[in-house]
């Protein structure tokens, strides 16, 4: 009887390093999820949206995007932190500048939250104001984030 009921249960993982624990038996698997649940499952819970759905996002920013340091700020933000892909334009004469990015929405709902925190609390000297973020379409046209430095002359 105790040899039946080991032969029955082929598989027992933990997951140290997670907060969901799997057994699988020879009928059903179960599933124990602790009630310390990822911030993504939270937010696909209050929501409604799911954090894996690829969208896209413009970005307005002000402030002085006219230093390097903040471009190289945001691009390392988008594509290394983020994995996110698009294009940061260059600063208008009024020191606005539109970022687009496309990826995962967990990703780009952080980055969003990111550029609303303000310089001081990125670690940046330079000033930095989100002015309004809209939600796009995701075109699939980009493989990176690029920045562009000037505006395209015509």
């Amino acid at each position: 009887m105790k040899n039946t009921f080991i032969s029955n249960i082929f598989l027992l993982l933990v997951a140290l390093s997670s907060t969901t624990y799997v057994a699988a038996f020879s009928t059903n698997p179960v599933c124990i999820t602790s009630p310390r649940l990822s911030s993504a499952l939270y937010a696909e819970a209050a929501t409604g949206a799911d954090p894996q759905e690829i969208i896209g996002k413009t970005i307005k920013v002000k402030g002085d995007v006219n230093g390097g340091y903040v471009r190289t700020c945001i691009k390392n933000e988008a594509s290394k932190f983020r994995r996110l892909i698009g294009t940061m334009s260059p600063p208008s004469d009024d020191d606005t500048a539109t970022i687009y990015v496309e990826g995962k929405r967990k990703m780009v709902d952080g980055f969003v939250r990111w550029c609303q925190k303000g310089s001081a609390k990125v670690g940046l000297s330079q000033k930095l104001e989100l002015l309004e973020a809209t939600d796009e379409v995701p075109t699939g046209l980009y493989d990176g984030f690029y920045v562009k430095m000037e505006a395209d002359s015509e």
